[in-house]
């Protein structure tokens, strides 16, 4: 990869949640592949983020290289408060500064609202909503000083209404809003703050939802039907525009909701 064509710098330091798997995997990837030099990848699973801890290292540049120190792995329940605070506070004790933030980490529900458990509701909010708030809060500061960038991975559910997701709607919605908020209080700061919306993308979070191997391809199929661009995402799909929204390349992009969805934003039958 030529140099001319690097988004970020060997010193940068990028927080990628969710990263043992699908969208946060890809991204933490497609970042190192960018040439940014340092990243913090999360998750709950310790033996997956080891192995985006290596795909990223094999993924850098080979003019610029990523070591086994640049890359740190902090793992847990991104819903618990401790957890974000280990997050912020190893990678300022490690790194010394955080230049982008993406909160990726989420859960997917399923079920009618006339049913589904307050506990669920609970539960969704927790790690959609509620966790994005208090880490992003954690990392401000730091990200004041850089001047840095936040991406918001959300969904199109943030902005459609769907039979059996209403609680994993809500939580987007509360999201996307808190993003567009978010970048209005940080634009005097130099912090950009923008969200992308994915549609249906290929990645385990269907099955983590409960839904079996037939289920998902039922889902993959008729997505490719009513998706005007007839395919199922990629991560890459995804990792691309979060990317680009992260780099200086977009400094005059804020408080923008991406759909990365191939036109299911526009049409959205049920």
């Amino acid at each position: 990869m030529a140099s001319s064509t690097f988004c970020f710098s060997s010193e940068m330091v990028a927080v990628v949640t969710g990263a043992s798997s699908g969208i946060g995997e890809g991204t933490a990837i497609k970042l190192a592949q960018m040439g940014l030099g340092r990243l913090c990848i999360t998750g709950r699973n310790t033996h997956a983020l080891e192995s985006t801890k290596q795909k990223c290292i094999k993924a850098a540049p080979s003019e610029r290289g990523i070591k086994e120190s640049d890359v740190l792995i902090v793992s847990g329940d991104i819903g618990d408060e401790k957890t974000c605070e280990a997050i912020y506070n190893e990678t300022i004790s490690k790194f010394g500064r955080i230049d982008i933030l993406v909160n990726n980490a989420g859960s997917f529900s399923l079920g009618p609202l006339d049913t589904a458990s307050i506990d669920s509701f609970d539960d969704v909010m927790r790690i959609n909503a509620r966790s994005v708030v208090f880490l992003t809060q954690l990392c401000i500061p730091e990200l004041k000083k850089t001047k840095g960038s936040i991406v918001n991975v959300s969904s199109i559910a943030g902005v459609r209404s769907f039979v059996g997701a209403g609680y994993f709607c809500m939580a987007k919605a509360a999201q996307d809003m808190y993003t567009k908020c978010l970048a209005l209080e940080m634009a005097p700061h130099g912090v950009r703050v923008n969200a992308v919306n994915p549609g249906t993308i290929d990645t385990p979070v269907f099955k983590r939802s409960g839904l079996t191997d037939e289920q998902v391809a039922g889902l993959f199929e008729s997505e490719k039907v009513l998706n005007p661009i007839k395919r199922v995402g990629t991560v890459e799909d995804v990792a691309d525009l979060i990317a680009f929204l992260a780099s200086s390349r977009a400094s005059f992009i804020t408080g923008n909701i991406t759909s990365v969805d191939g036109g299911r934003n526009l049409v959205c039958p049920r």
